[in-house]
């Protein structure tokens, strides 16, 4: 077994297809195809189920890409590790929720700092993030209402206070609680924080509305479609402009903290190092916030958002 075959391998298994996978690595099908046959050889078993769409990992495939992905991101670990350098440099993919208010400021002075890193930024859900972390495809996120886990370390970033929000428009509370839950997917912490509350209300079978950026729950809150839970922090001006109402809810549900996680095994470079000391920063101090999308912030090509 080679390394290049688990590279290979896994390229064949994320793309569910030995075609797509040879385009992806610049072989010959045929060369794949021959790589993915010696593997299985040399474990005994097969690895896909092959059918006219392409391949589809079976249960011995499914336990091979897990000690695949550790294998590889180990020799990621040992490259960084000798390669890496007092000047930060290459690149740091980060993952968050759409949330952090302070997250613009973050970036724009980390990239001012050190300009040689390419950034790359990817919106998701705390559940969604966290797996992404376990898996090695992110270096580090900022999620919300994070536990503890064995393999991941956290640092606080700032405690936030929850509101709920809904239309500028006279209603009871009562009335509130009855419309539509306008939330993030399923695995964002303040959706399970609106739920389980609504259910501690006694509302049962509360409809739910997905949505995939908190820019269209604002705009949908505010044309009275239905309410939302969201940080204070993000809907500051809208309620002082007139937009929305904010309404507190017991601290129970309302307190929360944004953290910044990494896995605990993974090698500290001095790129993350400067990232999680900029962090600090702006954690322990009261800058004002930029309250612009992040894309406008920071309109340079080392910046890359997935």
């Amino acid at each position: 077994m080679e390394i290049k075959d688990l590279i290979i391998f896994q390229s064949v298994a994320q793309n569910g297809s030995i075609s797509k996978a040879a385009n992806e690595l610049n072989y010959v099908q045929s060369h794949v195809t021959a790589r993915i046959k010696t593997l299985e050889s040399c474990l005994q078993t097969q690895l896909f189920y092959r059918h006219s769409r392409g391949t589809t990992l079976n249960s011995e495939g499914k336990k091979l890409l897990n000690y695949s992905e550790k294998i590889l991101s180990l020799l990621d670990e040992i490259t960084k590790a000798f390669h890496d350098s007092e000047k930060p440099s290459g690149t740091l993919e980060i993952g968050t929720v759409e949330s952090v208010m302070k997250l613009p400021n973050i970036l724009s002075a980390y990239h001012r700092a050190y300009p040689d890193v390419d950034l790359t930024l990817k919106t998701g859900v705390t559940k969604d993030l966290i797996d992404l972390i376990l898996k090695c495809k992110l270096d580090g996120a900022f999620v919300t209402g994070f536990g503890m886990h064995p393999d991941i370390e956290q640092m606080e970033v700032f405690k936030e206070k929850l509101v709920l929000i809904s239309a500028n428009e006279n209603a009871n509370f009562h009335d509130l609680i009855n419309k539509p839950l306008l939330v993030f997917n399923s695995g964002c912490c303040y959706r399970s924080r609106l739920e389980n509350w609504i259910s501690d209300e006694g509302v049962v079978n509360a409809k739910i509305m997905e949505f995939g950026t908190l820019e269209t729950i604002l705009g949908s809150v505010i044309s009275g479609l239905g309410i939302s839970l969201v940080p204070q922090s993000t809907v500051v001006h809208l309620e002082t402009e007139g937009h929305l109402q904010c309404h507190s809810i017991p601290e129970k549900y309302s307190s929360i903290s944004t953290v910044f996680i990494r896995r605990a095994d993974s090698y500290l470079t001095n790129t993350m190092k400067k990232f999680m000391d900029t962090i600090t920063e702006f954690a322990n101090t009261d800058y004002p916030l930029i309250n612009k999308p992040i894309f406008n912030v920071i309109s340079n090509k080392k910046l890359t958002f997935l």
